[in-house]
């Protein structure tokens, strides 16, 4: 063959290649353009459905953690943007408070995330199953259950043994001084029973109001009178296994002190706000206060000025002197309506684990001065105040829950009421007691 055909055919083969190359990449493009089926299609995620959750609590007024709540519910909302939170609050100074919570968790008003008392005060709903145990949840997120305080969980069990209400600061309370009265006054802080009726007796004279407290709302009168007397066996005795004889010496030494002076003229018409405004205004010179109540008081003078001692032992007293009232009173609860609920569950559950971080119980605490349920959380006190407080509760010889979540609500608004009868001899302290210890029978029938 001729090198011109040989060249011709040559050529011939290449084209004859090139052409079939195209053919099978036009195939191959052609079929990468074909429309997917929507099988095929990669699938968005769903958007996450609207919520609304109403969180009931006592952080609102002029609780000292307000704000500090209010920033964590917010924060929460920024990042679950499909969740909106009412933050519906009552102070819980106002006796009306408990009589709400109840009233809702009888009516099919259940808040979505309640913060309440333990003990006595959620017996009743604990009892009529309006809210879920929480050790499931819990053990279901070691994480979550590892940020608490072992100490404070336990402290929130009910008597059934379960966990309902997870905590977030706990709380002391003692007698609240202003030393520069008492220095101005040449008196010797009342460390024991002689210097606090010396101190009575003194400022009463004068004018000054030695002890701020209330007849009505009398908690704290009862709660440290009883420890002081009684000691802490005999104060965390409640009523339903019988009278401690030391309860009557409680109430006579309210009304030894009364003599003296020691309660503000109008104790009979004021309530704890009024009480508190008068110490924090520098009108009293002692009142008997939780660690909640440093946040209320804005005067340096009173500020700069005040420490915090345990209420000092009776003569004849069975406290050692370093028995305080304190502990974790009070939490999270879930109610089962809300559990139930499928389009609530996760977002309440989502929004009960955020209140509850370190991160939100470490700010809180810091705001109230309250003691941290944060495992591992150390919060130094904002004043002076707030230190030697965490230092008397460090220090106690025995930390014990309020008397109000050990007998029931009834039983306890008979103690408040006797508070007035027995210091204005209308009553004895031995038919104050009888009286609250037959209610407290009936309602455990």
């Amino acid at each position: 063959m001729k090198r011109s055909s040989l060249i011709l055919l040559s050529m011939l083969v290449v084209f004859t290649m090139f052409l079939t190359a195209c053919g099978k990449t036009e195939e191959k493009n052609t079929a990468t353009e074909q429309p997917k089926t929507e099988s095929e299609k990669p699938k968005e995620e769903a958007p996450k459905k609207d919520v609304s959750l109403r969180v009931f609590s006592t952080f609102g007024g002029t609780d000292a953690a307000r704000e500090a709540f209010q920033a964590a519910i917010d924060e929460f909302v920024s990042k679950n943007p499909n969740v909106k939170v009412e933050n519906d609050t009552m102070s819980a100074n106002d006796d009306g408070f408990r009589t709400k919570v109840n009233t809702d968790m009888t009516s099919g008003n259940e808040p979505d995330v309640l913060f309440y008392f333990v003990g006595a005060d959620a017996q009743g709903f604990v009892d009529a199953g309006k809210v879920v145990p929480l050790n499931e949840i819990l053990d279901a997120d070691p994480e979550w259950k590892a940020g608490f305080s072992p100490a404070a969980l336990e402290n929130t069990r009910q008597k059934d043994g379960n966990i309902y209400a997870v905590p977030l600061t706990g709380f002391y309370e003692g007698l609240f001084v202003n030393k520069k009265i008492f220095a101005d006054n040449n008196l010797e802080l009342p460390t024991d029973w002689d210097k606090l009726k010396k101190a009575v007796e003194t400022l009463s004279k004068k004018g000054i109001i030695p002890l701020a407290a209330p007849f009505d709302q009398s908690h704290y009168v009862i709660e440290h009178f009883i420890l002081s007397a009684a000691g802490a066996k005999g104060h965390n005795s409640g009523l339903l296994d019988g009278i401690d004889p030391n309860w009557e010496k409680g109430y006579a030494a309210m009304k030894e002190l009364y003599d003296l002076g020691a309660f503000p003229k109008d104790a009979a018409t004021i309530d704890l706000s009024m009480a508190s405004n008068y110490y924090g205004e520098g009108k009293a010179a002692m009142i008997l206060e939780g660690s909640w109540a440093m946040g209320n008081w804005k005067d340096p003078n009173v500020i700069d000025n005040t420490t915090v001692l345990p209420f000092p032992v009776m003569p004849g007293g069975a406290g050692t002197g370093k028995d305080i009232i304190g502990g974790f009173g009070s939490g999270f609860y879930l109610p089962k309506s809300t559990y139930d609920n499928a389009d609530k569950k996760d977002a309440a559950i989502a929004l009960l684990k955020h209140l509850t971080s370190p991160a939100v119980i470490e700010k809180i605490a810091l705001a109230n001065g309250g003691t941290p349920a944060a495992a591992g959380v150390e919060i130094k006190g904002k004043t002076q105040t707030a230190t030697d407080g965490f230092a008397m509760a460090a220090s106690a010889s025995s930390v014990n829950n309020p008397i109000d979540s050990m007998v029931a609500p009834e039983t306890f608004s008979t103690l408040r009421a006797g508070v007035q009868a027995v210091v204005t001899g209308k009553k004895s302290p031995a038919d104050v007691l009888k009286e609250a210890k037959e209610i407290e029978d009936a309602n455990k029938k």
